[in-house]
């Protein structure tokens, strides 16, 4: 019967309808739901290595400006320009003011495998340099403990040597970019491969203070000028 038909379509309609999901509501704009991806992979209990390295404690300008250079295309990871794309400068200042009062302990350090020669010429770059490559020592800029200097240079103790090692391939390969002048692409590129490798070494073979904080500032001025890092009196 067609009024019979009629009843049963409905009721199946009706039935259907209610099995349909409701309308999915929108995330809540939250500091803590703007953070979520960043922790599962930068603060997992277990994890600092050449892809996720460990951001907690690192001063609040410097990652701005790594968030920023992300999102504006100086620096290439997928990833990370995916989670940062679509935030506006406030969101990123605050996501980084929340790591960089962040201090949990650090993890244990892996072992590092390397001659004492290596170590040696590490140690000597690190806080020697070497002049006559006008490559100026790690310390003059990343502090003399290398925990970094407030508001925008970042700490070097307790980063996994393939990070490293994975940096100065990215400033190498202009993968990885700051504002000018990028001061870091210049040291990257003025050092030998070997330097690279004795340098990463010796950083990760240092102990870590968990009590360690950056610096509030620099005893001279920076070597080298850095877009990332102005009003420090750096000369061109």
């Amino acid at each position: 019967m067609p009024g019979s038909n009629c009843s049963l379509l409905s009721s199946l309609l009706l039935s259907g309808a209610a099995l349909l999901p409701a309308a999915t509501a929108a995330p809540p704009d939250t500091l803590q739901q703007r953070l979520a991806p960043c922790l599962a992979c930068h603060q997992a209990p277990d994890r600092n290595d050449a892809f996720f390295p460990r951001i907690a404690g690192k001063p609040e300008g410097y990652l701005y400006n790594q968030l920023r250079n992300f999102r504006d295309g100086r620096r290439q990871f997928p990833m990370m320009t995916y989670m940062v794309d679509q935030l506006p400068d406030p969101y990123l200042r605050e996501i980084a003011g929340w790591f960089a009062n962040q201090h949990p302990p650090h993890l244990p350090q892996a072992p590092v495998n390397a001659t004492p020669a290596q170590l040696e010429r590490g140690r000597a770059l690190v806080l020697r340099g070497d002049p006559a490559r006008k490559v100026p020592a790690c310390v003059a800029c990343h502090g003399q403990a290398l925990t970094g200097v407030a508001p925008a240079i970042p700490g070097l103790v307790g980063l996994p040597r393939d990070y490293v090692n994975a940096q100065f391939g990215a400033w190498r390969n202009k993968v990885r970019k700051a504002q000018a002048p990028d001061c870091m692409a210049i040291v990257a590129n003025r050092l030998a491969e070997e330097d690279v490798a004795a340098v990463s070494a010796w950083l990760a073979s240092q102990p870590v203070d968990d009590a360690a904080r950056p610096a509030t500032a620099l005893p001279a001025p920076l070597p080298l000028a850095c877009g990332g890092v102005p009003a420090q009196g750096a000369t061109p």
